[in-house]
């Protein structure tokens, strides 16, 4: 007899988050073999191993999103049982976070490693993939947070048409894609624009993988054409015309089919316009992005300059850091490794809380970064016993929890247990730089 997908094991879900955390791996593997052929000049073959790395991530990327859909219907089947369904999600959600952190900071490092244009292009839309499934991540396990934060990037120069054009390259990776894509921008001739190529790509996926979603049987052909629908001194407002052969709901903003794309494009400063015929379906998204002025180069390499000569002063107080990272996963904790050795001075590991408390009791710190679930002593527990050994000085050690659980009040826990911040599963490489600072 087949149980509900509510009574199988985690075990199941180990199987897929393993192969996540794998592929992830392999991809660092990459990565760190992309930036050696750099140092050696090597940019052509450099190039390929950073193909490689991104596929890899994309593979990893698919197999969590399949993952996070047995979730989702593992969810619906515990309707009848709201204690069944925190328990499914509170576990899915630590499982999944720590692989999905790895990839989060692989993407990041590769952008700072050199790449040329169709390389950090391919790499976007790799980001743009990974931000979707941790959006969705959130989404599923904060749902009664009520909203969903995004992180704001810089601006850059892109060009629009290689930006879409690069992002149905990446969709059609799929061994089984089910669209049949068809990009027309006769009628816009502003291709370089200044703004988040980034965000864009997500918006676009989130619609290609709605489509795709639907439609079970048959090729969807979608035919993409850009416009131009307002221009100020300023600003281009770009109309993205999405057209489908068939009748589908593209953006459903009270259920899931789109949902994503809607509070993007709204955060974006945009709008959106859907009708729908009897064998079609058109989606008109607008977007405002910045004009690319000729001398804008000049003012965005002088204002490069400024932020370098600011990250060097940082640069010089964070090299003059020791810390302590306890993190009892070696990948997890190579990989924090690898991604503040650059800035930090001096960085000392540990695995568990007891090992972090013999290490506190015998060098001074400046800060501490904890992960929480941890074997022979929790971080809470450590968190606690650290405080309780200062309440007799004058001392207080920052200390700041890394970790997958990211339920509500799990903040709260941590607080209450001693530490002075938190940054939850996955995080950007410069929210966890940012943080540091504020305690330094």
């Amino acid at each position: 007899m087949v149980k509900n997908k509510s009574d199988l094991p985690m075990s199941i879900f180990d199987k897929d988050r393993k192969k996540v955390e794998q592929v992830s791996l392999f991809a660092l593997i990459s990565l760190i073999v992309a930036i050696i052929l750099l140092s050696f000049n090597l940019r052509l073959i450099s190039g390929c191993v950073v193909i490689v790395a991104t596929s890899l991530g994309v593979i990893a990327v698919r197999t969590a999103l399949g993952l996070i859909k047995e979730v989702r219907e593992s969810f619906v089947d515990a309707s009848d049982s709201s204690e069944k369904k925190d328990d499914v999600i509170t576990n899915f959600s630590h499982r999944i976070r720590e692989p999905l952190n790895n990839l989060v900071i692989i993407g990041d490092l590769l952008m700072g490693s050199g790449l040329q244009k169709k390389q950090k292009e391919l790499l976007e839309t790799f980001i743009a993939s990974t931000n979707n499934m941790v959006t969705t991540v959130n989404e599923l396990t904060m749902k009664s947070a009520g909203n969903i934060s995004y992180e704001d990037r810089k601006s850059i120069r892109f060009n629009i048409v290689s930006t879409i054009q690069n992002t149905i390259d990446l969709f059609n990776l799929k061994d089984t894609s089910k669209i049949d894509f068809i990009l027309n921008n006769k009628e816009f001739g502003h291709y370089e624009m200044i703004g988040d190529p980034i965000i864009l790509k997500q918006i676009l996926l989130d619609i290609f993988s709605t489509i795709e979603s639907q439609n079970y049987s048959r090729i969807t052909k979608v035919t993409i054409n850009l416009k131009k629908a307002k221009e100020t001194n300023n600003e281009t407002f770009v109309n993205c015309r999405i057209q489908t052969d068939w009748n589908v709901v593209l953006i459903d903003e009270k259920g899931l089919a789109g949902n994503l794309a809607s509070k993007l494009i709204a955060y974006s400063r945009g709008y959106f316009h859907q009708e729908f015929g009897n064998n079609f379906t058109v989606l008109d998204v607008v977007i405002p992005f910045y004009n690319a002025m000729p001398e804008s180069k000049i003012q965005i390499a002088s204002q490069k300059i400024g932020e370098l000569r600011q990250k060097e002063l940082t640069h010089k107080e964070l090299k003059d850091l020791k810390l302590l990272l306890v993190e009892d996963n070696i990948v997890n904790q190579k990989i924090t490794l690898l991604t503040l050795k650059p800035m930090v001075g001096i960085i000392d590991t540990a695995t568990n809380g007891r090992e972090a408390l013999d290490k506190f009791g015998t060098s001074n710190y400046d800060l501490i970064l904890m992960d929480i679930q941890m074997p022979v002593m929790s971080g809470l527990l450590a968190a606690e016993k650290i405080r309780a050994l200062e309440a007799s000085t004058n001392v207080h050690i920052p200390l700041i929890a890394i970790t997958a659980n990211a339920m509500l009040g799990d903040k709260e826990r941590c607080i209450s247990a001693g530490f002075d911040d938190y940054i939850s599963k996955p995080f950007q490489p410069s929210a966890l730089v940012e943080i540091i600072k504020r305690f330094i």
